[in-house]
């Protein structure tokens, strides 16, 4: 069988889509674009396809992955074209690559998120951002199906600040704009998460839902706090070029010899 990885985006009115929805809409694009997908045994097949880490709903996202199997190969890009035919807008298929590598669900240590806070200026989004990041441990309450849970939306936090905001706007209303990190942990901290704590710290309520839109999710650099690209070892793989014989042969032999030195020889 052969794997390949996608990343697609959620764009738009599509960002209310839950996970769910996009699961039975990429299934019926997989069925338009006949793609020769590899099924699951048992008395109840179905298409084998792995989700990572979906964005929540109401999120947009420019960086969500899974990964597909076919039962017979199939160019990655052409794959890519035949899907975005299939799929509505804002649900688009923007890479794709064959995976030569495991453990792309492993790769997807942290997201890149960014925040629009519409109606709070610049300068209370600094001063809420400075104090979240000073506070050792923020606690937060998120509710679940077992009820009201605590816990620290702190420490996930791998880098936070004001990116500035969005210019002029044309109704001259304020628009400051975060850029968060977040490592994946268990419980999962959310941006939502996050806005809860900069109440909690600093007393920043927007005046209206912020719009919140993932940029990237792939490994952390601790030090940095840089995303990579979780595809990029799959890239890499199948740009490396495979030994050729006479390369092996070469390697084997000693050390200042060549192999036609033995030629003859009793």
């Amino acid at each position: 069988m052969q794997r390949i990885r996608l990343r697609y985006t959620k764009r738009g009115r599509l960002r209310f889509t839950s996970h769910r929805d996009f699961q039975r809409a990429f299934e019926r694009a997989l069925r338009r674009a006949e793609v020769p997908m590899a099924y699951s045994a048992g008395f109840t097949p179905h298409p084998k396809v792995s989700y990572a880490n979906a964005a929540p709903t109401g999120t947009g996202s420019e960086a969500e992955y899974l990964e597909i199997q076919l039962a017979e190969h199939r160019d990655p890009d052409k794959l890519r074209e035949l899907l975005n035919e299939s799929l509505p807008d804002g649900l688009d298929v923007i890479d794709s690559v064959q995976a030569h590598t495991s453990g792309l669900a492993d790769r997807l240590q942290a997201s890149v998120w960014e925040i629009r806070l519409d109606g709070v200026e610049v300068e209370a989004a600094e001063h809420a951002v400075g104090a979240f990041l000073a506070a050792d441990e923020v606690l937060v309450e998120r509710r679940t199906k077992n009820g009201i849970r605590s816990f620290d939306a702190r420490a996930a936090v791998a880098r936070l600040e004001t990116s500035g905001s969005e210019g002029d706007r044309p109704d001259g209303k304020a628009c400051a704009i975060l850029r968060l990190v977040v490592r994946h942990v268990t419980p999962a901290v959310r941006p939502d998460d996050v806005l809860s704590g900069l109440r909690a710290t600093a007393d920043l309520a927007p005046p209206v839902p912020a719009a919140v839109t993932r940029l990237a999710q792939g490994l952390l650099d601790e030090e940095t706090g840089a995303v990579t690209d979780p595809l990029a070892p799959d890239r890499d793989a199948a740009t490396a070029a495979p030994p050729t014989a006479a390369g092996l042969s070469a390697a084997k032999a000693p050390s200042g010899a060549s192999p036609a030195a033995g030629e003859g020889t009793a």
